[in-house]
């Protein structure tokens, strides 16, 4: 027997075209259905249906839904605060947003209890240790205390599963649970998932866009696409022998293939020695001493001219902060040189013409892109510095073709970044970098933020722009699939340290470090927890 069943659901905004259309789903006891597509396929507001979470203006109809036997259609506003966070539990996508900053753990995961349960304070405590150690959360106690920006991303979504876990939920709804985590805490959580699910029967929905996440935990696909599903069935079928071309196309956008080969005799464009940063941490001691934090500790890296080194190792490891360091946007210690001269010792003045030699593209270009000015101005802002030479008309001349050899048409510089895409504004960040030739491009993060699908659009432009210009790359990622997809040379960073590097493929193929080969099996674990 089925625990939640939707028949024909559609949901639209005013007087819109539906952003659901006619979606059905069955998600069965201790089983997990993955609800698959890209961005704006309508996943989300599909799983907010069910709990009427949707904002006013949203018209939903279908022909049934039914929750253990329940209309979820006519149930009353008191009736679905009794299943939310009650017998149906959610997991949100970003937990820091979800969870109260001003609350501690405690109190959080109490405030659900309080409302379906009414235990004494006593109890109550005594059910959230329990909980903290059914999310394998170390030390429970000394979390009790503690407020949603004193956790790591992933301790944040282990408090989040609590929550939903708090009065033994049948139905599971996790949207995204993973997305920015590092891979070895994604793999964590979702094996958590994977554990409850089968320890307590649960239905779970897992909502991804991320189809190798997919194949290794849910027993069952529907794959999304413009409001609608497009193909459903036993995820090892549906992976196998895809029978929509939409799923096709999701599948050839997966990472893939061995990564470029290093060639040696190529010059050395950038070279660090025992480059060092280390950050102040907290106040004085007792005594006048100060505390610091080494967050990049000894690196020593090179690359050759017109290759990818690539970057990898989780959050806080000192990726960024070596990027930062070597564009001398922060200060360090240690040799940076740059085809054989050394910048490390140069003033801020004396950098300047260093700085459209060398440029930087962020991990989120919506936060990087300023609103209020047209996706033209922002790309030329950079040749008014460093180009002075240049009238207004050759600025835009220069802008219109930079926008097309990323791929934008070059009358849309007139356009605001709040009318592009995810994947579009991120081309527009590639062409603000570029517009000044640099010969040395650091992408940090550059795809995180975007569908598998737009992710391999990006990768494809990057590869295309370094075999025209002999672009040097610095690919910064968590992402282990995309950094050997494109990288030549590989540095794995932790605390600070270069554990590893070398060749890539020699380092994928044989890696010399625990904690290398422990990423590795997190990002290319080829298991399958249940096959249908």
């Amino acid at each position: 027997m089925s625990r939640l069943q939707i028949e024909n659901l559609s949901v639209r905004f005013g007087t819109g075209e539906p952003v659901v259309n006619q979606v059905s789903l069955t998600l069965q006891p201790g089983r997990m259905l993955a609800l698959v597509g890209e961005s704006g396929s309508g996943k989300s507001v599909t799983a907010h249906s069910i709990l009427r979470l949707l904002p006013p203006q949203a018209h939903v109809s279908a022909d049934s839904m039914t929750f253990e036997g329940r209309n979820l259609l006519t149930q009353t506003e008191q009736q679905l605060r009794g299943l939310r966070g009650g017998r149906i539990g959610m997991i949100f996508q970003e937990p820091l947003s979800a969870l109260n900053p001003l609350h501690t753990v405690e109190k959080q995961i109490s405030e659900s209890i309080a409302v379906h349960q009414g235990l004494s304070r006593s109890a109550t405590r005594q059910r959230v240790l329990a909980l903290l150690e059914k999310v394998r959360l170390p030390r429970p106690e000394s979390l009790l205390g503690r407020y949603p920006h004193q956790l790591s991303g992933g301790q944040r979504q282990r408090v989040m599963i609590a929550m939903a876990l708090a009065n033994d939920p049948t139905v599971l709804i996790a949207d995204e649970p993973t997305t920015a985590l590092d891979v070895t805490v994604q793999a964590g959580i979702l094996d958590l998932i994977k554990q409850l699910q089968q320890d307590m029967g649960l239905a779970v929905l897992l909502i991804t866009h991320d189809l190798g996440l997919v194949s290794r935990y849910a027993e069952d696909i529907a794959v999304m696409h413009q409001g609608c599903i497009v193909e459903q069935g036993l995820t090892i079928q549906v992976m196998q022998a895809p029978a929509a071309d939409y799923t096709r196309h999701l599948l050839a956008a997966e990472p893939g293939g061995s990564p470029p080969v290093a060639d040696p005799n190529r010059p050395v464009h950038l070279r660090t020695k025992d480059l060092r940063v280390w950050f102040r941490q907290g106040p004085k001691t007792l005594f006048g001493r100060k505390s610091w934090f080494r967050a990049v500790d000894g690196v020593d890296s090179l690359v050759r001219r017109g290759e990818t080194l690539g970057v990898v190792g989780e959050s806080g490891s000192g990726k960024s902060t070596l990027a930062m360091a070597i564009l001398r946007l922060i200060e360090s210690r240690g040799d940076i040189e740059l085809d054989g001269t050394r910048l490390d010792p140069l003033n801020r003045r004396a950098m300047t013409p260093w700085r459209s030699r060398m440029q930087v593209v962020f991990q989120d270009p919506w936060g990087t892109l300023n609103p209020r000015m047209t996706v033209g101005q922002i790309i030329g802002e950079g040749l008014q510095v460093h180009r002075p030479d240049l009238n207004a008309t050759e600025r835009a001349e220069q802008v219109a073709t930079m926008l097309e050899e990323v791929g934008l048409p070059a009358t849309w510089q007139h356009r605001y970044p709040h009318e592009f895409s995810g994947g579009q504004r991120q081309r527009v960040a590639i062409a603000r970098a570029l517009i000044l030739r640099p010969e040395l491009l650091i992408l940090d993060e550059p795809t995180s933020a975007l569908d598998r699908s737009v992710q391999h659009q990006v990768l494809e432009l990057l590869r295309d722009l370094q075999a025209r210009h002999g672009l040097s790359y610095i690919f910064i990622s968590h992402d282990l699939k995309l950094v050997r997809a494109i990288s030549h040379q590989l540095v794995v960073m932790r605390d600070g340290k270069a554990l590893e590097q070398g060749p890539t493929e020699a380092i994928f193929r044989d890696p010399q470090h625990d904690y290398t080969r422990t990423l590795i099996d997190a990002a290319f674990s080829t298991r399958v927890h249940a096959l249908g």
